[in-house]
């Protein structure tokens, strides 16, 4: 069986700017190459895992969000597809959720996929969110600070001792 990152990307991987539409707008997270780097030779499938309710909202389109990815897959430069796939969550908090996090039903498709390890899986992000859908699927979930709250402040984290790390990279560090 595989291991796997589940990662977030707005506030985890690149600076949230709420409702990103235009790829010019795209600015890594300090590290974020690095981490990525080591994850993938360390072995780790990777899995971008996003909600983008400005679809829903009809804020922007999925073709923007496939540019924004583009853009930061580009930026990052270690060749595409970078993910072994991408899961955009389109619903804006009020359609019914299919995908949107806290959902876990894309990891637990991808689990089964791509023969997934939930022990050496991982889901990484920045909200409450993020954090429910590792736990619900029951794979390891880590929190980073590099989003618009402090998780450390999250029930969520107390309650199931979610470990928070200052940046992806910090967190990557400590994979093996």
């Amino acid at each position: 069986m595989s291991k796997a990152l589940f990662l977030d990307r707005d506030g985890t991987l690149i600076v949230d700017k709420v409702y990103l539409a235009d790829p010019a707008g795209v600015e890594l997270i300090p590290g974020t190459i690095e981490a990525l780097r080591r994850a993938r030779d360390l072995g780790f499938k990777l899995f971008l895992f996003t909600n983008q309710s400005g679809i829903g909202r009809g804020y922007h389109t999925i073709e923007d969000t496939h540019r924004v990815n583009a853009r930061m897959e580009e930026l990052i430069g270690l060749g595409s597809p970078l993910f072994d796939a991408v899961c955009i969550a389109p619903e804006a908090p009020d359609q019914p959720a299919v995908y949107r996090k806290p959902s876990p039903r894309f990891i637990l498709e991808m689990r089964a996929r791509h023969a997934l390890d939930p022990a050496q899986s991982w889901m990484v992000g920045d909200s409450a969110a993020d954090i429910g859908a590792g736990l619900a699927a029951k794979i390891k979930v880590a929190a980073v600070r590099t989003g618009k709250k402090d998780p450390a402040t999250l029930p969520e984290v107390a309650a199931n001792g979610v470990p928070v790390f200052d940046t992806f990279a910090a967190f990557a560090a400590t994979l093996s």
